[in-house]
């Protein structure tokens, strides 16, 4: 079996598979579906919307951007 093709969110970079709302995000064709940001503490919130703005200029959110 192959694996499924992978593309970028338009919002955050984060690799999604196609027609698949983003799950770092929570966004769908440029529309927020789901809100991530619902469910955690005020410092996972911080930490997670720097994620998202960084994965803006930086592409990609991955575990080798997140060390830098």
């Amino acid at each position: 079996m192959k694996n499924p093709p992978l593309t970028d969110c338009q919002t955050c970079g984060e690799k999604v598979r196609r027609h698949h709302l983003c799950k770092n995000c929570g966004y769908y064709k440029g529309r927020q579906v789901i809100d991530v940001m619902e469910e955690l503490t005020e410092k996972e919130e911080k930490k997670k919307k720097e994620e998202i703005e960084k994965g803006r200029s930086d592409g990609p959110l991955n575990m080798e951007n997140l060390s830098k």
